[in-house]
C-alpha cells in the first residue's frame, strides 16, 4: 500500500511538472478603472498590436471618455497574445482587454533605454555628416561632365480648369464632445440663466505687472499674468458674497466655506475645465504655478477626471482668442462664470478729459433662480473695482 502511494505521488508529480509554462505565465488584462463615474469608453488609438513585446509600463492604447483621454498601460512586460478590441471600438470598465505572455523572451535587438537609442541614433547622424563633409572636396576637385545640351522645347497644351466640386465631410463626435454639448444644452434647459457686463480699466494691474514682472520672476521662478488678480479678486467677492458660491440642490441652497475656482481651458481635444482647489489658501505665485501645470497637461491630453471633478466658480478668458465680449454659460453646478475678454485702448473720460486707457469687458452668467440681479451686478462691480485699484486685494478693503 505504501509503494502505491509513492508510485501515485511520483505519477501525479510527474504530470505537474508536465505542464506547460506559458499556461501561468498568460495574463487576461481587463479594462481598468478611469475616474468616478466612468463606466465605459472609446478605443481612440492601438499603439500595440498582437505579437508586439511590450515593456512594462508602456502605453497599450489611449481610451477616450466624455471626460479625459487615457493613456492604458501595460503593467507588466511580455508579448500581447491577443486584443479584444480594436481602434474606434466600445469598451467598459472590468471587461477583457488584451493578454499577455509575461514568460516571452524579449526580442534581440531591443535592448537598451530609450536614452542610450538617442545617443547612438546622435553618433550614427554625426558619423554620416563627418562622411559628406569628407566627400565634398572630393567632389569638387573632380572635373565635371561636359554640359548636356539643352532640350527643345515642345509646345505646352493649355490647361483645362475644371469647375470645383461641392463635397461635404462628415464624421462621429467624439465623446468628449457629445458630453461637453450635452452639459451645455443641460444648462441652458435648467437654470434661468442671465449676464451682466462690467467695464474695467486695465491700467493700474499692467502697471503692477510690468513693474514687479523681474522681482516676481526671479523670486518665485514663474511669470505673473493677469489671470491671478482676477482669481485672487474673485476669492475676496466670493468670501464677501458666499451666495455667488453657493448651489440650489433640491430644495435646498448649499453654501460652501471653500472656494473651488475651475478655469477654462482650451486643448486640442475640447474644452475642458480642470478645477484650483483651496484658492482662498493660493498666493499669486501658487495660482501661476498651478495654471502653467494644468495648461501644460492640457496641451498633451493628461488632464485626469480628478483634476474636473468640483468647482464652485468657473473663469473664462476669451480674451487670449481675441473676443471682445460674449456671455458664458453655467459650467453646471455651479451659479455663476465669469467671462473676461480682451484688453483694448479705448477713450473714456477721466478727470473730465477724455484719455486712452486698456478696456476689457466682463461678463458675468449667473443663476437667477439663485442670485437676483442687485447680487449679481454687485458682485462684478466690486470685482472690477478690485483689479481696478490691485491695493484693494492686499489690503482687503
Amino acid at each position: 500500500m505504501r509503494q502505491f502511494a509513492i508510485s501515485l505521488f511520483k505519477v501525479s508529480q510527474t504530470q505537474f511538472t508536465q505542464i506547460p509554462k506559458f499556461y501561468f505565465s498568460k495574463k487576461l488584462v481587463n479594462v481598468p478603472t478611469m475616474g468616478d463615474s466612468i463606466t465605459e469608453g472609446d478605443v481612440k488609438e492601438l499603439q500595440k498590436k498582437v505579437g508586439d513585446y511590450v515593456n512594462q509600463d508602456d502605453v497599450i492604447a489611449l481610451i477616450e471618455t466624455d471626460k479625459v483621454t487615457i493613456d492604458i498601460r501595460c503593467a507588466d512586460s511580455g508579448v500581447i497574445t491577443q486584443m479584444f478590441a480594436a481602434d474606434g471600438a466600445k469598451v467598459e470598465v472590468g471587461k477583457p482587454f488584451y493578454e499577455i505572455d509575461t514568460s516571452a523572451a524579449k526580442p534581440a535587438g531591443t535592448t537598451g533605454t530609450p536614452e542610450t537609442k538617442k545617443e547612438q541614433k546622435q553618433e550614427v547622424k554625426q558619423e554620416q555628416k563627418q562622411e559628406q563633409k569628407q566627400e565634398a572636396p572630393a567632389a569638387q576637385k573632380s572635373t565635371p561632365p561636359p554640359a548636356a545640351k539643352p532640350a527643345e522645347k515642345k509646345p505646352v497644351a493649355p490647361s483645362v480648369t475644371t469647375p470645383t466640386q461641392r463635397t461635404e465631410k462628415r464624421e462621429p463626435m467624439s465623446r468628449m464632445r457629445q458630453r461637453i454639448a450635452q452639459r451645455l444644452k443641460d444648462a441652458q434647459n435648467t437654470y434661468a440663466l442671465l449676464t451682466t457686463f462690467q467695464e474695467c480699466d486695465m491700467s493700474a494691474v499692467m502697471e503692477a505687472r510690468e513693474a514687479m514682472q523681474k522681482d516676481f520672476q526671479k523670486k518665485h521662478n514663474v511669470k505673473l499674468g493677469f489671470s491671478s488678480f482676477f482669481i485672487k479678486a474673485a476669492v475676496k467677492q466670493l468670501q464677501e458674497q458666499p451666495i455667488v458660491n453657493a448651489v440650489i440642490d433640491g430644495t435646498d441652497i448649499v453654501y460652501r466655506n471653500y472656494i473651488d475656482i475651475s478655469m477654462a481651458v482650451a486643448t486640442p481635444t475640447g474644452l475642458m475645465v480642470p478645477v484650483l482647489r483651496n484658492c482662498e489658501r493660493l498666493s499669486f505665485a501658487d495660482i501661476e504655478r498651478t495654471l502653467i501645470d494644468l495648461a501644460e497637461k492640457g496641451r498633451q491630453g493628461k488632464i485626469s477626471a480628478d483634476d474636473m471633478v468640483g468647482g464652485t466658480f468657473t473663469i473664462s478668458n476669451g480674451g487670449v482668442f481675441g473676443s471682445l465680449m460674449g456671455t458664458p454659460i453655467i459650467n453646471a453646478p455651479q451659479s455663476a462664470i465669469l467671462g473676461m475678454h480682451a484688453i483694448v485702448n479705448r477713450p473714456v473720460v477721466r478727470n473730465d478729459q477724455i484719455v486712452a486707457r486698456p478696456m476689457m469687458y466682463l461678463a458675468l452668467t449667473y443663476d437667477h433662480r439663485i442670485l437676483d440681479g442687485k447680487d449679481a451686478a454687485t458682485f462684478l462691480k466690486r470685482l472690477s473695482t478690485s483689479i481696478e485699484d490691485p491695493r484693494r486685494i492686499l489690503l482687503d478693503v
